[in-house]
């Protein structure tokens, strides 16, 4: 005779449709006085009550809401719908277009009850064949906070993201500079086109691409002040930038930076023909802009300077706008400018990141050990140069 189940233990019946037997238990009452029901399905009677143990221990820790098939591209696309706010809208289309290309295609279709620690372990190692280490720790933090947000909605118990560490990728394309010479090449290939006075403007300020993209002609002065003490230079502010809320990246970077002589006359021109071209623009005063007047966006920018970096032969390798900031720093320090006064003029607070990062050497050969014993020992040879 089978014992009679004891209450609170639940039913157990065989569902013909499903083929499967089912292991039911009621937990509680709606509002409404409409009973919750938690099921556990299985092959035999003992995985079925064995599932609806499992989902009772869910229902206890607090998951009661979070339905069976819930996936980890449910979670990514919630975290990208909801956990973003207050984020700019560049921010917002790079993380969407990571998680859509990188996170959702490869995980996506997992249950985010099952995901394990392996297999994020997996999915990393097979992207750090391809993708760099920022990248990659770049998709692990999408990932991280789109379960840890999933998890703080009771949606799944532990975050096994936190669990993975980044592993190293591939390494990615050096920031490099440009010698004098293709400085030069560069400026002449640069004549008559749209990306004349950009171009000039940043390769002999070094301000950075997303200041330039958000200076507006308020802050730009093409004149100065002669009949002062001391007399005041044409200049451009910096006190602006296309970063969320117009601010510059760092208090440092707003300053107010003299222009040379070149640069006054490329900015003159280039501000001639907007006048000239007004009746069609739009009214936004900003000094670089695309040909109806609207704001630039890094690729308008990366375009027209890839352009013009071809036409003066610079095709050895792949060049970016951003390495025009990096020239600016390597040019004045090889023409013996001090390294703290280079800082100040990028907008650094100290010197540190303007020599690890910026300054690169353009001399093949490193001269200033040589030049320094030359001047303490003498030259014994008298063909030798002085290369300093």
């Amino acid at each position: 005779m089978t014992a009679r189940r004891g209450r609170g233990e639940g039913s157990l019946y065989w569902d013909e449709d499903r083929q499967r037997f089912i292991a039911a238990v009621v937990v509680g009452y709606t509002p409404a006085g409409k009973r919750i029901v938690r099921r556990g399905s299985g092959k035999t009677k003992t995985e079925a009550r064995a599932k609806l143990k499992e989902v009772l221990r869910d229902h206890e820790d607090g998951l009661a809401i979070a339905p069976q098939n819930y996936t980890v591209a449910d979670a990514v696309r919630d975290w990208l719908a909801y956990g973003l706010n207050g984020r700019s809208q560049a921010t917002v289309t790079k993380c969407t277009g990571m998680c859509n290309t990188h996170i959702i295609p490869d995980l996506g279709a997992r249950k985010l009850r099952v995901l394990s620690a392996s297999d994020v372990d997996k999915w990393l190692a097979a992207k750090a064949k391809t993708l760099s280490t920022a990248t990659l720790q770049n998709l692990h933090n999408y990932l991280n906070r789109a379960i840890t947000r999933a998890m703080a909605r009771d949606k799944v118990k532990r975050n096994v993201v936190a669990l993975c560490g980044v592993p190293t990728g591939q390494p990615g394309r050096p920031s490099r500079s440009l010698t004098l010479v293709q400085a030069n090449a560069l400026l002449e290939a640069a004549k008559g086109t749209a990306a004349e006075a950009y171009i000039v403007t940043s390769l002999l300020t070094g301000a950075r691409t997303e200041e330039l993209r958000a200076l507006t002609w308020a802050h730009v002065d093409l004149v100065g002040l002669d009949d002062v003490e001391p007399p005041i230079p044409p200049s451009i502010q910096v006190w602006r930038s296309v970063r969320r809320g117009g601010d510059t990246k760092t208090k440092k970077s707003r300053r107010t930076l003299a222009i040379p002589a070149r640069c006054v006359v490329a900015l003159t021109a280039h501000q001639a023909k907007q006048r000239k071209d007004r009746p069609d623009w739009q009214e936004t005063d900003l000094v670089f802009s695309t040909s109806s007047g609207a704001a630039l966006d890094a690729a308008n920018v990366r375009r027209a300077f890839r352009a013009v970096a071809r036409k003066a032969g610079l095709t050895d390798h792949n060049w970016t706008p951003r390495e025009l900031r990096h020239s600016f720093v390597s040019l004045l320090s090889s023409g013996g400018m001090r390294i703290e006064e280079i800082a100040d003029l990028m907008g650094h607070a100290g010197t540190r990141v303007t020599e690890a990062v910026y300054r690169h050497e353009l001399r093949p050969v490193l001269l200033t050990g040589a030049v320094a014993m030359d001047k303490i020992f003498g030259v014994s040879d008298p063909d030798r140069t002085d290369f300093g």
